[in-house]
């Protein structure tokens, strides 16, 4: 497997002679995606998978690369994808480098953390939720087993926490001395402003992890700490199926990050896979919803701050977003990269 930490920018041939441009404006999107749909122009971010599929991981932002490596790992040591999904992600939510996933991710406006998850199986159609959840640390394991030890979908708060406890799940505080430093500063500055609460969110970066096995099995999962500083209590796109996650098992999954109520007003991650189900490619599906959503919320699509990934039943993989600075990680047994989504402007 070959390890390329600098994100790819570089197009199959195939795109290339096609000139596509990396930006993409909306006076052009209606007559191109229109032509290289039917051409079957409009692919992923980089390459195809080959007919013989190898397993496959794609995930959001650059801590997604080991979050993938580790997904990898397992599904060669266990054959489940399931683990391989968990364990990705689990990885992402204990490192505390991180400051949007699991223990190192920033508080709530009083100062607690509070952690969504979500995973689905693409084969059953199961899947397990969690929201609001505190002191524990990998809430997509709790959101696993709520999916494989409940009737229910989605836990919430205190119930959640219940749940977590009864199945074994040790407590642990959350809020590092950092991310503490970080919510006092923060505290500081809204005492200091006419119209307190009104400052951008300072990150948004979840984990979305999408894979497939070579049996063609698809699952995903998404955990996040939420929008820094958020109001107690709020729930963003992340562990709401079809907003920040969505597998189909006969199409595809997606997943997204960004400004979790602009994704989840509109099913983002689940108009994503059926808009692949209509005959999309990946990265034009990701393109296609962005553009949607802009449309209907009458708003330029660098102002909604939402990022989409995607892959197909094919093997394909493809990404878009509204943010510069979106990156995915790509993993399979030959590869494991960082790679430049298209910007959608």
């Amino acid at each position: 497997m070959t390890d390329v930490g600098e994100p790819s920018r570089t197009l199959p041939n195939h795109i290339q002679n096609r000139n596509l441009p990396m930006k993409i404006d909306r006076r052009h999107f209606a007559g191109t995606i229109g032509a290289l749909t039917a051409l079957g122009g409009l692919s992923r971010a980089a390459g195809t998978q080959p007919q013989n599929q190898q397993p496959l991981f794609v995930a959001t932002w650059n801590f997604g690369l080991p979050s993938c490596k580790r997904s990898l790992e397992t599904l060669e040591k266990t054959k489940s994808l399931l683990d391989a999904i968990e364990a990705g992600i689990r990885l992402a939510e204990s490192d505390t480098s991180i400051d949007s996933v699991g223990v190192g991710g920033a508080p709530n406006a009083k100062g607690v953390v509070q952690l969504d998850a979500c995973i689905m199986d693409g084969e059953t159609h199961r899947a397990g939720s969690v929201a609001g959840l505190e002191n524990f640390p990998n809430p997509i394991s709790v959101a696993r087993r709520v999916m494989e030890k409940t009737k229910h979908v989605l836990l919430v708060g205190e119930g959640a926490a219940e749940f977590a406890t009864d199945q074994g799940f040790e407590s642990q505080g959350l809020l590092t001395e950092k991310q503490r430093k970080k919510w006092q500063d923060w505290k500081a500055e809204q005492r200091a402003l006419k119209y307190p609460n009104l400052a951008p969110p300072p990150n948004h970066d979840t984990i979305a992890l999408v894979g497939m096995d070579s049996n063609g099995h698809i699952a995903g999962g998404c955990s996040t700490s939420g929008l820094a500083y958020k109001m107690p209590g709020r729930v963003g796109d992340s562990p709401i199926l079809g907003g920040g996650l969505y597998v189909d098992g006969q199409i595809g999954a997606a997943g997204a990050t960004g400004i979790g109520e602009n994704v989840m007003r509109h099913c983002g991650s689940f108009l994503v896979v059926e808009l692949m189900r209509s005959g999309m490619e990946p990265m034009a599906a990701c393109r296609a919803a962005i553009e949607r959503i802009a449309k209907t919320d009458k708003k330029k699509p660098a102002e909604l701050h939402i990022n989409f990934l995607a892959i197909d039943k094919q093997g394909r993989w493809g990404a878009a977003g509204t943010d510069a600075g979106y990156e995915i990680a790509v993993v399979t047994p030959d590869f494991a990269r960082l790679e430049k989504p298209f910007l959608v402007e």
